[in-house]
């Protein structure tokens, strides 16, 4: 079974964010196998990583990404997300909202029917077109409707990277992911075709280490943040993917 079609379709936890070097990264990992185990999605495939694509929604004053910025309290966004490169896998598709309220952020998510994205017309409107007409009925496809209707949101561009997921030997809802190798296509299909622009990279050289919980950090990794001088930042691959494209920008 493909655990990532059965994973939770609906939670709400804390996220940090922490920027590392390859040397960083390569030493941290190292430590963090006393205390941490690989995601057994991930343990039999090679370089025991995931591919993660996701195509994002913005209107066309960019409010998800100037909310992001202005670091609004609370804010939402939308993307079709799947786990392949390829559209010939059949990996699972989801569509999702993903926000922050406070400090705390939450995902809901929808199963869709991998075809709506893998058909000759899987983009922009007429891609908005088939999801309307075939998701089923929840809180998503109901907020994605009202999004699509009133607020105009087409999709902007599509993010790619490898993910490494761990999570902790003491405690399942302890999870960290490192994700590498961060392009940025400016794309309205998930899996665009030939003619679509070449994908430019983001953060190269470094990783973006997640690092998720439900209620506190244990205490050994509060001591790893102090050893490796880890700073935890606000940054959204999206947000610097559109930079990285010219779309938008931080001007504060």
């Amino acid at each position: 079974m493909n655990t990532k079609a059965t994973s939770p379709l609906h939670f709400s936890r804390f996220e940090f964010k922490y920027i590392l070097s390859a040397q960083k990264r390569s030493s941290l990992e190292n430590e963090l196998n006393y205390f941490l185990q690989l995601d057994p999605f991930v343990r039999d495939k090679q370089d025991h990583k995931y591919t993660v694509r996701s195509l994002y929604f913005d209107d066309a004053s960019f409010t998800a990404f100037n909310d992001k910025v202005d670091g609004l309290h609370s804010r939402s966004k939308f993307r079709v997300r799947t786990y392949s490169r390829s559209i010939e896998t059949n990996a699972p598709v989801f569509l999702e909202i993903k926000g922050r309220h406070n400090n705390l952020v939450f995902k809901h998510r929808v199963l869709i029917d991998n075809t709506i994205i893998n058909s000759n017309d899987a983009s922009g409107s007429c891609l908005i077109a088939n999801m309307i007409n075939t998701i089923p009925e929840s809180i998503v496809s109901d907020q994605f409707k009202y999004d699509v209707y009133r607020k105009g949101i087409s999709p902007v561009a599509l993010i790619d990277y490898a993910r490494r997921p761990y999570v902790s030997k003491y405690d399942p809802t302890f999870r960290l992911t490192f994700d590498d190798s961060l392009t940025v296509q400016k794309t309205k299909a998930v899996f665009p075709n030939g003619n679509a622009p070449v994908a430019k990279m983001i953060l190269a050289g470094y990783t973006v280490l997640e690092v998720k919980f439900q209620h506190h950090i244990p205490s050994w990794f509060h001591r790893l943040i102090q050893a490796y001088e880890l700073k935890r930042i606000s940054i959204s691959k999206i947000c610097s993917g559109m930079e990285a494209l010219g779309l938008a920008f931080d001007e504060s």
